[in-house]
């Protein structure tokens, strides 16, 4: 009985977590380029009170033995890069990235990577996001400019009010090998780690990588049905294993009252 509770403490635990991992996700069903993650969890250690394939006294043989889990815990919140669904915006600096791929950012000195294409300028008139991270490579938009285009490959161009070009650049996306390795830093940003391996940068529509949209955003892969019933599942399992203590303490308190 003292087992079950430490092993239903653990599955309290573990779906506390889940809702942890959930909520999030909810919270951000609206944030341009948000990836959704999902809680993983492996069974702890068991204790064998019976060996499987011992020899019993009469000569037979045990064949499937006694063994009591002690309970779980996660071993991983795992981020899932699928697609999410392009928004028409119609503001000529939101990008979005069809396929694989990443656009890299210059945030502290540092590089970081996002799928956040809602770009504006700076006081400079360098590309930036929201936070005022610079978009490598970096890009000021020419005085004069009334037109910016984006075609499928990268290219921006920069454009006057008689169609002259004022000035380009080729963008280029970053991919990797274990993108579930990525350090999420918040602000819709990645960080490169060792998990992750190194990262392989490539013009959009080659190498793998996704092609370049304009005009569009890409939303949350978060499918907010699938994450209510998740939901009710970790609610479900969360007051399963409360029921579990409140079970072990009756039985404790039955066994207690014996004695008197």
């Amino acid at each position: 009985m003292i087992r079950a509770l430490y092993t239903s403490t653990t599955g309290m635990s573990g779906q506390q977590l889940q809702l942890d991992v959930i909520s999030n996700n909810l919270a951000n069903v609206n944030t341009s380029g948000f990836k959704k993650a999902r809680a993983q969890f492996e069974d702890l250690m068991y204790q064998t009170l019976r060996e499987v394939g011992v020899t019993t006294a009469g000569g037979g043989m045990v064949p499937t033995g006694v063994q009591v889990g002690m309970g779980v815990r996660p071993t991983a919140v795992m981020r899932i890069f699928t697609q999410g669904d392009f928004q028409q915006t119609g503001n000529e600096l939101d990008f979005a990235i069809e396929g694989a791929g990443f656009f890299k950012v210059l945030h502290d000195g540092n590089e970081f990577y996002t799928r956040a294409g809602n770009f504006t300028r700076d006081v400079d008139g360098f590309l930036v996001t929201a936070n005022g991270d610079r978009l490598q490579p970096e890009f000021a938009i020419p005085a004069g400019t009334v037109s910016i285009a984006v075609d499928a490959g990268g290219l921006l161009v920069a454009t006057d009010a008689n169609q002259q070009q004022l000035g380009s650049v080729q963008l280029t996306l970053g991919n990797f090998i274990n993108p579930a390795g990525l350090k999420a830093k918040g602000a819709n940003l990645f960080q490169i780690t060792e998990a992750s391996g190194p990262v392989v940068e490539a013009n959009p529509g080659t190498e793998g990588l996704g092609t370049v949209a304009q005009r569009v955003l890409e939303t949350s892969n978060v499918d907010v049905t699938e994450e209510i019933v998740n939901l009710i599942i970790t609610q479900r399992a969360f007051e399963a294993s409360s029921k579990g203590i409140q079970t072990a303490d009756q039985l404790l308190q039955i066994s207690n009252g014996l004695i008197r």
